[in-house]
């Protein structure tokens, strides 16, 4: 596993910025965010890059065409926010809540998720590379006809998981919760588990246990 975390963020000392200033297309570099809140906030054409979102609440917010370059959010509050193509690069989530958050049409690359609430998140149509999702909860979550290459679960809470023309061919689940799971024959073939797990893959083959 070589995913490169957030680079340059102590480069030099950022400068504290709020996200309610933000105006359309503008490029931020080196800001820090903290402590704000600003739910239902519209963004649109942003790149933010080397920044820092510490304790940040935007509940129901809608961000389009927006770009995170090697940024960190930690302990923040972006529940059902809609991120609409937007690309997250060399960026980490650290316990943060982003459950409901609709990240269909994303860009996903070199991206950690670490101790978050991410069920119910919508990863339909999008593209995962170098991501890891480690002690995070997916419950209920959706990976329709997503694109994934070097995709890792360490202790994930995949449970009635949607995985939808989504190949896990050698991907490790042999650490996470997939109770209730629902995919494919197709779709799981030369995934990895571990042999209390194969249970919950019973149904795909018509049988039950007695």
């Amino acid at each position: 596993m070589n995913i490169l975390k957030p680079q340059n963020l102590n480069r030099k000392e950022l400068s504290n910025q709020y996200i309610r200033n933000i105006v359309e297309s503008e490029n931020i570099e080196y800001c820090n965010f903290e402590n704000e809140e600003s739910d239902n906030i519209n963004l649109y054409e942003n790149q933010f890059e080397y920044c820092k979102f510490d304790n940040i609440g935007i509940q129901n917010g809608i961000f389009v065409k927006i770009t995170f370059r090697d940024v960190l959010f930690k302990q923040c509050n972006f529940s059902n926010t809609q991120f609409k193509e937007c690309s997250f690069i060399r960026c980490e989530f650290n316990s943060c809540k982003i459950s409901g958050c609709d990240f269909t049409h994303n860009r996903f690359y070199n991206v950690v998720f670490l101790e978050n609430n991410a069920s119910y998140i919508n990863l339909s149509e999008a593209s995962l590379e170098n991501t890891l999702f480690k002690d995070t909860g997916l419950k209920n979550s959706y990976f329709q006809e997503t694109k994934i290459k070097n995709i890792y679960f360490d202790n994930a809470d995949l449970t009635q998981v949607q995985f939808y023309k989504t190949s896990l061919r050698e991907i490790d689940l042999s650490s996470s919760k997939i109770e209730g799971i629902a995919i494919s024959i197709e779709d799981i073939k030369g995934a990895i588990i571990d042999q209390f797990q194969a249970i919950d893959l019973l149904y795909l083959i018509g049988v039950k246990l007695k």
